[in-house]
């Protein structure tokens, strides 16, 4: 299915750009018949307990590299992600004609082309598991005169595109995909882009960004409006760089976002804070283990990203934040965690964009909770790295977990004790129903055991050491 204003049978020139994308394809296919799988234990565990820093914010490291490479001159970025979904990221922009070296220190240096200066990238530009990447770097690509092809792995071929595509059509782009808008994908992007005013017809990050990339390379000024505002480390990290971005708050909940096109953007140092995505996991594990306290150093608070915390202090948890700080114009905290007795609680749709990549581990944490934990608008789990509310579904069951499921609500019945576990879990190529569940088997009955725990490196490389390290207790699978 071609997304945008392309027919139905495609004329023989798209014809030979679906092919070539067909062909890398099935290449992908082939090698994923030879990925290594690698299963995870995880036992019972006694008080975890130390002080650690968690890896960067992936969020912010894509922005980092793809704003960098964007700019005039060299930006230093230091506490850069450097899971397997960054490191796609680092070579798309390589690939597209920045320079990025990672130097012994391990400071990133992006040496950028400035606005409009991308080339044409010689091979197809493999995003892997990244959605977020995927979505940018076709945003990035849509203001640009000039062609890529875009493929990733298994479980981001799956993922519908379609909504990027829409808008970025309208600036003038032209993209030619699969049925539904999924990968392998072609774009070639336009040498003359209109400005947009773009409503988002679901809130999201990825599709906001996209649009405003795209609007960095298009003359005049490109709008979007979010029916309820989505992170903003885009916006904020764009007039890091030196763009005019202005935003405009209504009365409905909705905001608007307005950027002035074709800004010269001036390199900027950066420090990436630690992810609070990634800080979630050693967090309800320190919550759900009796007797834990954790310190977890450098979390980025951006208020658009703290849902999960939020949540978790209605149920009652120990939660301190200490130190709050401004570091790369982003906030951030040290935070305290522990132990504690939660309670089910109800949370809100309107936090959704808040906490979406969250809601697996929240529902291991419910597990634990005293009385029924509800969680409205989980609709968007649908479209992540697997379909995450059926993944979460099926961990809860094998685990012995009551719940249910009703539309796009998610009701788990916490006995106020720890659950049976002993499950077997089926991860679906999604680190973080991975990791979820992994945290899981620490604090219940029995361990859990994860079917393939290897794209955990893709958001959190050393996961595994880092909770061992704290008096976890995971382990591969011996054969």
């Amino acid at each position: 299915m071609a997304v945008g204003p392309q027919a139905a049978n495609p004329p023989p020139g798209e014809r030979d750009v679906l092919e070539t994308a067909a062909r890398a394809d099935w290449r992908f296919r082939f090698q994923l018949k030879r990925r290594h799988v690698t299963p995870l234990l995880s036992g019972t565990a006694g008080p975890l307990k130390g002080r650690v820093r968690v890896p960067g914010d992936k969020s912010i490291s894509h922005r980092a590299l793809i704003l960098g490479s964007l700019a005039v001159g060299c930006t230093r970025v230091s506490g850069l992600l450097e899971g397997e979904d960054v490191l796609c990221t680092a070579a798309a922009m390589r690939a597209l004609g920045a320079r990025l070296d990672r130097g012994a220190d391990g400071i990133w240096t992006v040496t950028g082309v400035g606005i409009g200066g991308l080339i044409e990238p010689e091979a197809l530009l493999d995003m892997g598991n990244s959605g977020t990447g995927a979505r940018l770097l076709m945003g990035v690509v849509a203001s640009h005169p000039l062609t890529a092809f875009f493929t990733g792995d298994a479980s981001l071929r799956k993922r519908p595109m379609g909504r990027v595509g829409d808008p970025l059509s309208r600036i003038g782009a032209r993209i030619v995909s699969r049925a539904g808008g999924r990968m392998p994908l072609a774009i070639t992007g336009t040498g003359d882009p209109v400005p947009i005013s773009y409503r988002l017809p679901v809130a999201s990050a990825q599709v906001k960004s996209a649009v405003l990339l795209a609007g960095l390379n298009t003359p005049g000024v490109t709008s979007v409006i979010e029916p309820m505002p989505t992170r903003d480390h885009s916006e904020r990290m764009m007039r890091h760089f030196g763009a005019s971005v202005a935003v405009e708050d209504f009365s409905d909940g909705a905001r608007e976002i307005r950027l002035e096109g074709q800004p010269e953007l001036r390199a900027a140092d950066l420090v990436v804070p630690s992810d609070p995505s990634s800080a979630a996991f050693p967090a309800v594990a320190a919550l759900l283990v009796a007797g834990s306290e954790l310190t977890i150093d450098g979390v980025g608070t951006n208020k658009l990203r703290t849902g999960l915390y939020d949540t978790l202090l209605e149920m009652g948890a120990d939660i301190t934040f200490r130190n709050e700080r401004i570091e790369g114009g982003e906030p951030v905290a040290d935070l305290l965690v522990k132990a504690s007795e939660l309670r089910g609680v109800t949370v809100p749709a309107e936090r959704s964009p808040r906490m979406i990549d969250e809601y697996p581990v929240l529902a291991v944490a419910a597990a634990f909770a005293r009385g029924p934990t509800v969680m409205h608008g989980l609709g968007e789990l649908r479209v992540k790295e697997s379909d995450r509310l059926s993944a979460v579904a099926e961990g809860l069951k094998a685990c012995g977990v009551d719940f249910s499921i009703e539309g796009d609500i998610l009701t788990v019945e916490g006995k106020g004790k720890p659950p049976a576990g002993g499950g077997l879990i089926a991860a679906k190529l999604d680190h973080r129903i991975a990791m979820s569940f992994l945290i899981l088997g620490l604090a219940a009955k029995a361990g859990t055991k994860i079917d393939d725990g290897e794209t955990i490196n893709t958001s959190f490389p050393g996961f595994v050491e880092l909770m061992n390290g704290l008096g976890a207790r995971i382990a591969v699978e011996k054969a």
